[in-house]
């Protein structure tokens, strides 16, 4: 265990965290999209299998997996990532110290998350014992050290739903999969679709809010096919360029740019070679 660096789109909130402990590595958020899934403890087998299809849906993606490790569909969407190759990073409500982390019942799936390269992060110091003070604290690391968060299940009121509240006060896009108008379970889920989050119904969704399509080998059709700001890149890569380099001649942000790269790779567009993004 060691004392981490803070990623980047968490010190943007203002509440950062002054400290935070990991162990395993975070992944590079400049070449990875996150996305905290969070849903009830009480979840119904809709929640589960709505959980388990979407997260199969983006396998092969540069998604990375966040979530509480807590029962439920935390337990489910850290399960889906390793099952479905994507790494996950877990961020418990006490401290990382084998000794505290909660729930007990889930420290063999910790250890597993490390052992497929994922990681665990808390801001509690190692030996913090989860207590009801300790959630609200740890759900806006969550929602800070996301580009999105997808709510599978929540009740109206619930932690669920504040970790939803505090994305859209940090500018984060929130995914809400609507549910039936008779379960409780999908309550906050659809009010929080009232309200303006995006609507889920398949992973091609979420690809598609990134602008990453949903076949991993296009064809040559389909490649023709390209975003306003695809064709851009194309036009500029006559002579390769660096990622800062085109960040600068799109005006796009290197975060938006690394994502928009990660995607056009995926699709064969375009390769990289000592630092140089080339048109195939």
């Amino acid at each position: 265990m060691q004392e981490s660096k803070i990623p980047k789109l968490l010190q943007e909130i203002p509440d950062a965290p002054k400290k935070l402990y990991k162990i395993g590595e975070i992944p590079d958020q400049e070449k990875n999209i996150f996305l905290t899934v969070i849903g009830s403890r009480k979840y119904t087998s809709y929640g589960k299998s709505v959980c388990e299809k979407l997260i199969s849906g983006l396998s092969g993606y540069p998604f990375v997996i966040v979530s509480g490790l807590a029962l439920g569909i935390d337990s489910i969407a850290h399960r889906s990532a390793i099952d479905n190759k994507l790494i996950t990073v877990a961020i418990p409500g006490s401290g990382l110290d084998e000794s505290v982390l909660y729930p007990a019942t889930n420290r063999n799936l910790a250890k597993e998350i490390l052992q497929k390269g994922g990681c665990l992060l808390s801001e509690l110091e190692p030996k913090t014992k989860a207590a009801p003070w300790t959630f609200p604290q740890r759900n806006r690391i969550m929602a800070g050290i996301s580009h999105a968060v997808l709510v599978i299940e929540a009740e109206n009121k619930s932690g669920t739903r504040i970790t939803a509240r505090l994305s859209t006060e940090y500018n984060r896009e929130v995914f809400s999969v609507p549910g039936s108008i008779f379960s409780s379970a999908s309550e906050g889920c659809n009010e929080l679709i009232r309200e303006g989050a995006t609507p889920i119904t398949s992973a091609k969704d979420i690809l598609n809010y990134f602008h990453l399509l949903d076949e991993k080998n296009p064809t040559q059709q389909q490649m023709i096919a390209l975003s306003r700001e695809e064709e851009k890149v194309i036009e500029l890569l006559n002579t390769p360029l660096s990622r800062n380099a085109l960040s600068e001649k799109l005006a796009i942000p290197i975060i938006k740019v690394n994502i928009l790269l990660s995607s056009m790779e995926i699709k064969g567009l375009i390769g990289e070679n000592l630092g140089k993004i080339y048109k195939k």
